[in-house]
């Protein structure tokens, strides 16, 4: 007897190994797994122009990783005795115009390079809507608390979105290894800001824009994330206070469907083991010179050394 509908996600082909680079982008639900990989010690770049959302802004903000290109004080805007780009999230904001670029370019030198050796891409979408701010008719990213009546909201069209999802690759395959694989995702964090049924207009028009742009492409794929969560975890206990954020526990059921079609064996024990070494690393002692802790610590020691001979780059630094 079934008391739910499970989702799985298709076995991959290509296998995620330990010494591959994974580089994503997107929604804040980009940044939860990226953060499982990089404390599973993978190789990974996350979101270098902070979070974003819309198809559009993640197109542009891959365009100008792809091209390397650096901002100058042109492009920002000067709002609350700070210098921002509206481009990026607002933890790029500074009270000084040198101090910005010098964040946001920095960012965009490091994505660029890391691209280059990148062999997977995760790309998370948010929603269709995007502000475009009035006074210099510019369709942005992020609108950082500035007055409503500076900007006008709207829906992106189906030829926008496409268009986006094409170009970004477009982008990709040129800068990143001639073998990288782009999966795709759409957030399962509810916008309900903009309404419940405008939530999910916004949503069915990214999968289906994915699904449109997907099939011209050998590597690219949908990852059914979004689905995983509304229909497989469809109960309030798997989400945060909110109730519009996935909890710990969802994401980590979700990062393991991920998992199970994506790493190679030998990177599947590697994360795990990975995963017990971390959650070891918090266990602190009143006693740090009682016999059986600097015992446990020897031995912890030893299994972090016992990983480490299993990388080529450098995992666990700041043990």
């Amino acid at each position: 007897m079934k008391f739910r509908t499970e989702v799985d996600i298709k076995e991959s082909g290509r296998k995620i190994q330990i010494e591959d680079k994974i580089f994503s982008i997107g929604s804040c639900f980009a940044s939860e797994i990226s953060d499982l990989l990089r404390l599973g010690q993978l190789q990974t770049a996350n979101n270098p122009f902070g979070t974003v959302f819309n198809p559009f802004s993640i197109a542009n903000a891959v365009k100008r990783l792809h091209d390397a290109g650096f901002y100058t004080g042109e492009e920002l805007i000067a709002f609350n005795d700070e210098f921002i780009s509206l481009d990026h999230h607002s933890s790029f904001d500074t009270r000084y115009m040198h101090q910005t670029l010098a964040k946001i370019n920095s960012e965009i030198e490091k994505g660029n390079t890391f691209l280059q050796n990148s062999r997977w891409v995760i790309i998370t979408y948010g929603t269709s809507y995007i502000y475009e701010f009035i006074p210099k008719q510019k369709l942005v990213a992020n609108c950082h608390k500035i007055p409503q009546k500076f900007f006008t909201k709207r829906l992106l069209t189906h030829q926008e979105i496409t268009d986006s999802l094409y170009n970004t690759v477009l982008h990709l395959n040129d800068i990143c290894r001639e073998d990288v694989q782009i999966l795709f995702t759409v957030s399962p964090v509810r916008h309900t800001k903009d309404g419940m049924a405008e939530n999910q207009l916004s949503k069915s028009k990214l999968i289906t824009a994915i699904h449109d742009v997907i099939p011209q492409f050998g590597n690219c794929h949908y990852l059914p994330v979004y689905e995983l969560m509304m229909d497989d975890l469809r109960d309030y206990r798997f989400y945060k206070e909110d109730l519009i954020h996935p909890n710990n526990q969802a994401v980590s059921y979700i990062f393991e469907k991920f998992g199970n079609a994506y790493f190679s064996g030998q990177a599947k024990e590697f994360i795990t083991e990975n995963f017990k070494i971390n959650k070891a690393l918090e266990h602190k002692s009143s006693d740090e010179k009682d016999p059986k802790y600097i015992l446990f610590r020897e031995k912890l020691q030893q299994r972090i050394e016992s990983q480490r001979k299993k990388a080529r780059h450098k995992i666990f630094p700041d043990d």
